[in-house]
């Protein structure tokens, strides 16, 4: 297991590389196709591919991604190590969500018969899943339950609910005019902005957990001039659907302070919220299979990170996500995967995949 991470992680796959996508589907095709004893497609939808193992007769869909947010050339400074003391691994992509995939291939190598088991690899993921949604859907769809290997939560949780997604694009348009000669004959588009990040920021509800976040903002052409266009992207997250909704129609109602400025807002829910009631089944046979296992309490959470979860829960199909590695700090320069805890992993994969093929749970 710590070899296939080691040449998973070094073989880099920045989602908005083609070549290196392709170059991490060729790496895990095999292993897939062995694992499952059957064969695997590469899927190609535009620049992207997605590993895909159909069953003859689902009943669990295993979904991931290998796709990563570290731009390639990074595993030159920040090569894949294990710490032989602690057990902790490094590298690009390890716990978010490399391990995971390596965790599912010995997980599926350990069911006498993989059968009933259907496999989707996207490499989209990190960047939306534009492009394998409706692989996800479809597949998803015939198993009927889906077990999703993003990382775990701290300490091993697995996750059973998610905060959906809304992203917005806030286009400003002003007056252009000399700054120094003539200031007044502009409408200044760094103002408008300054009023309408004030005013998105209060559409956040504290109580609910609904966060509306000003992300990155810009305006001006030339320090010389009255600013005469201004943009702002916002990041919006909630845990029920009726607040992402309610976020959705004021972000569409915004009016210019200035009755000489415009504002035009693009975007709306780009993921749904993971409610717990998808998970409340699959969490139970999760936490029996640890409990066959001898293993401690399976303990679970809710997580404000998105994943595709967020896409099969809200097609009403049941989903448990967190199923993946044991570690910490996804998408930071000191993300980690506790290698120790793989096997163990592994196991708890199994031996849930086990009990979901085993009878029809979910039909």
């Amino acid at each position: 297991m710590t070899e296939r991470l080691r040449q998973l992680v070094h073989c880099e796959s920045p989602s908005n590389s083609a070549a290196h996508l392709v170059e991490c589907a060729v790496l895990l095709e095999p292993w897939l196709a062995s694992a499952l004893r059957r064969s695997v497609t590469i899927s190609r939808t535009g620049d992207n591919v997605h590993l895909v193992a159909r069953a003859p007769d689902p009943r669990v869909l295993v979904l991931g991604h290998f796709d990563t947010v570290w731009p390639a050339g990074t595993i030159t400074d920040w090569p894949f190590e294990i710490d032989e003391v602690t057990g902790i691994g490094s590298g690009p992509g390890a716990f978010d969500m490399k391990a995971g995939i390596v965790q599912a291939l010995t997980a599926i190598e350990l069911l006498a018969d993989p059968g009933q088991v259907s496999v989707l690899l996207t490499s989209d993921e990190e960047v939306g899943s534009g492009t394998s949604r409706p692989l996800i859907e479809e597949l998803a769809r015939r198993a009927g339950a889906v077990v999703v290997c993003e990382p775990s939560a701290d300490g091993g949780a697995v996750k059973i609910g998610r905060k959906g997604i809304a992203n917005y694009d806030v286009e400003l348009r002003g007056r252009a005019a000399h700054a120094g000669l003539e200031p007044h004959r502009g409408v200044n588009a760094s103002v408008e902005l300054a009023h309408q990040i004030l005013r998105i920021a209060g559409f956040g509800d504290a109580d609910l957990e609904t966060s509306v976040v000003p992300t990155l903002a810009s305006a001006g052409t030339t320090s010389n001039s009255v600013p005469e266009f201004a943009r702002l992207h916002v990041d919006a997250r909630g845990w029920t659907m009726a607040e992402l909704e309610r976020v959705d129609t004021a972000m569409h109602e915004l009016t210019a302070q200035h009755p000489e400025a415009s504002v035009t807002v693009a975007g709306g829910v780009e993921r749904p919220p993971f409610e717990e009631s998808s998970a409340r089944m699959l969490y139970v046979e999760a936490a029996a299979a640890a409990a066959d296992l001898g293993l401690s309490e399976l303990a679970a959470v809710r997580s404000a990170g998105g994943s595709d979860a967020n896409l099969t829960a809200a097609w009403g199909i049941p989903t448990l996500d967190g199923l993946g590695a044991v570690g910490g700090h996804p998408h930071a320069r000191d993300e980690y995967v506790l290698v120790t805890a793989m096997p163990e992993r592994a196991a708890l994969l199994s031996a849930l995949l086990a009990r979901l093929t085993a009878r029809s749970l979910v039909r």
